[in-house]
């Protein structure tokens, strides 16, 4: 796969104000550990590989562990996960396939119940810039693990290995 432009030069001050939000994330009121399941569940229901890759090379740099990461795609089935991270994934499917009705009062008031409102907001925006990240990726065809070694993901341990031709 090869990526269809290069958006970070092709819009250099878009890029560089997304990116500032995605920085600002990290002073939020929401955790990292939090943050990287959002970021990995709303990647995976916009089919953006590139980010599911880049965001779960961060989780597992970030101390996460291999079985939750393969949770998150089925986070309501599992014990893996505390109330508060449950919540918080979904609103992320909510916010990330937002339906013809729009958000579901009665999940407004269960998001409630584990985080304040500031956190609310804070996650909202999260998820607001992953999506962003997600469509611009999978729009311009982002090749995952390309900038591995530029970020430091190559700490992760994790490759992404080209498939095999049979």
């Amino acid at each position: 796969m090869t990526q269809r432009l290069d958006y970070q030069q092709q819009s250099p001050e878009l890029t560089k104000k997304l990116m500032e939000l995605s920085m600002a994330e990290a002073k939020s009121s929401i955790e990292a550990s939090i943050r990287h399941l959002v970021h990995i569940r709303a990647s995976q229901l916009n089919g953006c590989a590139f980010c599911v890759d880049m965001h779960v090379k961060q989780a597992t740099i970030h101390g996460e562990s291999a079985l939750r990461l393969h949770h998150v795609a089925i986070w309501r089935e599992s014990n893996l996960f505390t109330p508060r991270e449950r919540a918080s994934l979904a609103w992320t499917e909510a916010l990330t396939c937002i339906p013809s009705q729009g958000v579901p009062t009665e999940l407004y008031e269960r998001v409630r119940g584990h985080l304040a409102e500031n956190e609310i907001s804070d996650l909202t925006f999260v998820i607001a810039g992953i999506n962003a990240w997600n469509r611009i990726n999978v729009a311009f065809l982002a090749v995952p693990g390309s900038f591995d070694k530029a970020w430091g993901l190559d700490k992760a341990g994790l490759s992404v290995a080209p498939a095999v031709a049979q």
